[in-house]
C-alpha cells in the first residue's frame, strides 16, 4: 500500500521519462516456423487499427499462404528495402521511410535477420531499436531457438544443427515490454505442414525434415515453455520484491542443499539436483563454515568437488560464514532470502540421547521455518548404496504372442472407438480460450466436419459471442432445483445428436444437484465413450493437485477442480498465454467482466503479482506435460532428465484438514517419479468422531482421484503409531516418506513427544520430505525474523 507514496529515485526518474519517450516492444514468441506468428501479428495489427491506432507494415513473411495474406487487409505496407545473398531474395526494414512516415506501430516479422552489408544497423533488432527510440512502437515475431543460449541447448536435446540467419542475444525478451507465447502442439504443426500451410522451399524441406519430426517439435516446445516460465519468474522476483513480499510465490520450486565438505555431499547434491530437474526449479547450495577454523586438506579436497560438481549441474553455489552459533537459523534465514521451497540435508547421525542434549539441526529447521518443505537424504554408507537396499520389483515383461483376452479385446476396441480429447488452458479467465476454441470450430467446419456446440459460456463477451458464426448448438438440458429452473449441458442430447466433434466449456464446472454427474468432465467422459471427440477449455487453478498453490498465490481456496488424470487423458493440451499487463488493460476495457466488477477483480484475484505467478505455474504445467508425454514415447529428450524407477512413496496422513495438502504433494511427486504411491492413516482410537469421520472419507476420495492407494491400520496404543507405519513401510519396500510437520507446540513435544521426531529416528534408511505447514501467519513470522 505504501509503494505508490515512495517518492522515485533519481535514477527511476531517468527511467520513467526514458519510458514515455520510448515505443513499446511486443515480442510474439513460436516454438519453430509455423507457429502462426505472422498470422497473429497480422490479427494483432487490424484489431489495433479498429481502435484508430496508427499501424503499418514494416515487413512481412507472408510468402504464399492464403491465411496469412489474407489477415493483411487494409493495413498500409512500408515498402522494404530488397536485396540478394547467394541467389537468395532478401528484404531490410527501410527505417527511414518508417521514421518519416512515423506511425504509432509497425509490426516487424522475423526479427532475427542480419541486414546486407553497408546497411546503417547490422541488425533488424538495432533496426527496431532506433524505431522505439523514435517512440515508435513494434510487434515482431521469433523462434525460441533465434536467442543466443537457448540455441545451444536446442541443437544438444535434437542432436542437430538449427539454421538461423542471425542469433539474437539471450536478453531479446527481457528488453520487450509484452511478450507471448504461441504454444501450438506438435500435432497441430505437422498437421499444418501436410495441409502445405507452411511454406517451404525445397532446399527448406531438406533442412527441416529433421527438425519437423513429432519428437523434435515436442522438444522445442517444451523449450518454449520452460524459457518463457524462467523469464516470467525474474519479472515476478522484482515485482514481489518492490512490495516487500517475503517467502516462495508459490509459482516455481527452488531446492537448497546444505551440505558439509564431507564424503556425502556429492550424494546430497545429486539428490538436490534430481529434484530440482523433475520440479522444474533452480537449484542452491550452500556451505555454512566458521571462519576461524582452517578447513583440512580433506575437506579442502571435498569442496573443490563439490563445486566442480555445482558448476556442472547449473547450480549457485555459496560459501558463507557462520556469523550465528544456531548453524539452523543461518539456513532458515538463507533460504527466506532466496524465496526456497524445500531444503535438502542429510540424516541426522545423533542418537536420541545425544539429540536431547545437543539438539537436532532438522529440528531445529522444521521448528524455525513452518513454510518451506524439508527433505532428507536416506542414510547411506560410503559405497553410495541405502542402508537397507529397497527390493525393486521386477517390470513385467509382455509376450508379443499372448493372445488376447475378451476383456482385453474389448478395451482395445474401446479405445479405438474413444474420441479424442483436446484442452485449451489459460493462467486466468479473459486470456482468449473460448474465443480461440471457437475459431478451431470454425476451421474444422471449412473443412467439412461435423461440429456442434454442447456448451458455450459467453460471460456476455461480444467478440466471443460473434466467434460463434454458423455453428450448430444443442439447447440445454432445464433442471428444477429449489423452485427455480436451471440450464446444464445435454449430454444425452449430445450423444444422441452423434456430431464427430463438441465443443465443451469450462470443464471444471460442478453440476446442478440432481444432474445424472455431479461434475462436467464426467459428462465430457460419457460423451468420449461415446466415440465422439471433444474440445473444452479450462483454467489452470481448476487444476486439483495445484489447489494448495494457487490458495498460496492468490489467497483464495478454488472449489471447483479437474482430478490431474482428466487433463492427461487429454490427446492434446494447449496454452493460451497473454502477458499480465495486457490481461489487465482487456479487465479495464470490459472484455472479461460487466464495467461494475472491474474494479473489484482488479483489486482482488487480477492483482499483477497473482497474475505473473499464475501465468508462470500455467507455463511449467504444460512443459512438464510435455516432458511426460515425451517419457511415454520412450524417447531420452526431455528437459527434466532421467528419474529414479520403482520408488514407493508412502504419504503419512491423520484426519486433520491439512492431510489434503500433503496427499496433493505425494501426487505431484509420484507422478513425476514414475512412482507407486501410498495414503496411509493409522487408527489409534475408537470410535471415530463425526468429523473425523468426514475428514477419513475426503482422504480417500482425494487419493483415489489422484490414482493413489489408500489404507487404513489400527493400533490400540498411540505410542505404537510409528512403528505401525516403519512395520508398514518396510513391508512395502517404500523409498520416501511424506510427512506434515507437527501441530504441537515445542512444550507439547517435550511433554509429549513428536510423531515426526519419531519417524525421523526410525527411518534414516529412507528418504524422508516433512511438508510446509503453510499459513500466511507463518510468513510473517519468517519476514519479521528476516528483517
Amino acid at each position: 500500500m505504501g509503494e505508490k507514496f515512495r517518492r522515485k529515485t533519481p535514477e527511476e526518474f531517468l527511467h520513467y521519462i526514458y519510458k514515455v519517450n520510448r515505443g513499446r516492444l511486443k515480442i510474439i514468441l513460436g516454438a519453430v516456423t509455423g507457429s502462426g506468428k505472422t498470422y497473429h501479428m497480422l490479427s494483432e495489427g487490424n484489431v489495433l487499427k479498429k481502435k484508430s491506432i496508427d499501424v503499418v507494415i514494416g515487413i512481412i513473411n507472408a510468402s504464399d499462404r492464403p491465411k496469412t495474406i489474407e489477415q493483411i487487409g487494409q493495413l498500409e505496407i512500408i515498402p522494404p528495402i530488397e536485396w540478394g545473398d547467394n541467389g537468395m531474395k532478401k528484404q531490410d526494414l527501410n527505417i527511414d521511410a518508417i521514421i518519416e512516415r512515423n506511425p504509432e506501430v509497425v509490426l516487424v516479422d522475423d526479427l532475427a535477420h542480419r541486414n546486407r552489408p553497408g546497411a546503417k544497423n547490422k541488425t533488424r533488432l538495432d533496426d527496431v531499436l532506433t524505431l522505439l527510440s523514435n517512440n515508435i512502437s513494434v510487434i515482431t515475431t521469433i523462434n525460441i531457438y533465434e536467442l543466443e543460449g537457448v540455441r545451444e541447448v536446442a541443437e544438444k536435446l535434437l542432436g542437430m544443427k538449427v539454421q538461423v540467419d542471425h542469433c539474437l542475444p539471450e536478453n531479446t525478451l527481457a528488453i520487450a515490454d509484452e511478450v507471448k507465447l504461441l504454444d501450438v502442439t506438435p500435432e497441430e504443426i505437422l498437421n499444418r505442414l501436410q495441409e502445405g500451410k507452411i511454406e517451404q522451399t525445397q532446399e527448406e524441406r531438406k533442412k527441416r525434415q529433421k527438425l519437423f519430426r513429432r519428437d523434435n517439435l515436442a522438444v522445442l516446445r517444451e523449450l518454449s515453455l520452460r524459457f518463457l516460465a524462467g523469464e516470467v519468474d525474474d519479472e515476478l522476483d522484482e515485482y514481489r520484491e518492490k512490495q516487500g513480499l517475503i517467502g516462495p510465490s508459490g509459482a516455481s520450486e527452488r531446492i537448497l542443499v546444505s551440505v558439509q565438505y564431507y564424503w556425502n555431499g556429492s550424494i546430497l547434491i545429486r539428490r538436490g539436483e534430481q529434484i530440482a530437474k523433475r520440479l522444474g526449479g533452480d537449484l542452491f547450495v550452500v556451505n555454512f563454515r566458521s571462519s576461524n577454523k582452517k578447513l583440512s586438506k580433506e575437506e579442502a579436497a571435498f569442496k573443490r568437488s563439490i563445486k566442480k560438481l555445482v558448476d556442472k549441474i547449473g547450480g549457485q553455489f555459496e560459501e558463507l560464514p557462520l556469523t550465528r552459533e544456531d548453524v539452523a537459523e543461518e539456513i532458515v534465514s538463507y533460504a527466506t532470502e532466496k524465496n526456497v521451497t524445500r531444503i535438502v540435508m542429510g540424516q541426522s547421525k545423533r542418537t536420541r540421547f545425544e539429540e536431547i542434549i545437543h539438539g537436532s539441526v532438522i529440528n531445529k529447521i522444521l521448528r524455525k521455518s513452518r513454510n518451506i518443505d524439508v527433505f532428507i537424504v536416506a542414510d547411506r554408507t560410503e559405497d553410495g548404496k541405502r542402508v537397507i537396499p529397497a527390493k525393486w520389483q521386477e517390470a513385467k515383461k509382455v509376450n508379443p504372442y499372448h493372445r488376447l483376452s475378451n476383456q482385453e479385446v474389448e478395451e482395445h476396441i474401446e479405445k479405438i472407438r474413444r474420441g479424442q480429447l483436446k484442452v485449451y488452458i489459460g493462467a486466468a479467465p479473459g486470456v482468449g480460450k473460448t474465443y480461440t476454441m471457437l475459431r478451431e470450430a470454425n476451421e474444422l467446419k471449412r473443412k467439412g466436419i461435423d461440429i456442434v456446440i454442447g456448451l458455450l459460456e459467453t460471460h456476455g463477451r461480444k467478440e466471443t459471442y460473434e466467434q460463434i458464426g454458423s455453428l450448430e448448438i444443442i439447447p440445454r438440458k432445464k433442471i428444477q432445483y429449489k423452485n427455480v429452473v436451471l440450464e446444464e449441458m445435454d449430454t444425452e442430447a449430445i450423444i444422441k445428436r452423434n456430431p464427430e466433434v463438441v465443443l465443451v466449456d469450462e470443464l471444471a464446472h460442478t453440476n446442478v444437484p440432481g444432474s445424472k454427474n455431479k461434475k462436467r468432465y464426467q459428462d465430457v467422459e460419457e460423451i468420449l465413450k461415446a466415440g465422439i471427440s471433444v474440445i473444452s477449455t479450462m483454467n489452470v487453478q481448476h487444476l486439483e493437485s495445484l489447489n494448495d498453490s494457487v490458495e498460496q498465490i492468490t489467497g483464495v481456496r478454488v472449489r471447483e477442480t479437474v482430478p490431474d488424470h482428466v487433463l492427461r487423458m487429454a490427446d492434446e493440451i494447449e496454452l493460451i498465454d497473454i502477458s499480465p499487463e495486457a490481461l489487465r488493460q482487456r479487465m479495464r476495457e470490459g472484455n472479461i467482466y460487466a464495467k461494475e466488477k472491474v474494479e473489484q477483480a482488479l483489486n482482488n484475484f487480477f492483482k499483477t503479482g497473482n497474475l505473473i505467478a499464475l501465468r508462470e505455474l500455467a507455463l511449467r504445467e504444460v512443459a512438464d506435460d510435455v516432458d511426460e508425454r515425451l517419457e511415454s514415447w520412450k524417447r531420452n529428450r526431455a528437459l527434466r532428465g532421467p528419474w529414479r524407477k520403482q520408488e514407493v512413496i508412502f504419504v503419512c496422513v491423520n484426519l486433520r484438514p491439512d492431510s489434503e495438502r500433503l496427499i496433493r504433494s505425494g501426487f505431484r511427486i509420484a507422478y513425476r517419479l514414475k512412482a507407486q504411491w501410498y495414503v496411509v492413516y493409522v487408527k489409534d482410537h475408537s470410535p471415530l468422531t463425526e468429523e473425523e469421520k468426514k475428514n477419513l472419507e475426503k482422504v480417500k476420495l482425494l487419493t483415489e482421484q489422484l490414482g493413489g492407494v489408500f489404507e487404513m491400520y489400527e493400533t490400540s496404543n498411540r505410542r505404537k503409531v510409528v512403528s505401525e507405519l516403519v512395520e508398514r513401510m518396510n513391508q512395502k519396500n517404500a523409498t520416501q516418506v511424506i510427512i506434515g510437520q507437527s501441530a504441537r507446540k515445542r512444550i507439547e513435544e517435550i511433554l509429549k513427544g513428536s510423531v515426526v521426531e519419531k519417524l525421523l529416528r526410525q527411518v534414516r534408511h529412507l528418504d524422508v520430505l516433512v511438508v510446509a505447514d503453510y499459513k500466511r501467519e507463518n510468513i510473517e513470522a519468517d519476514k519479521k525474523r528476516h528483517d
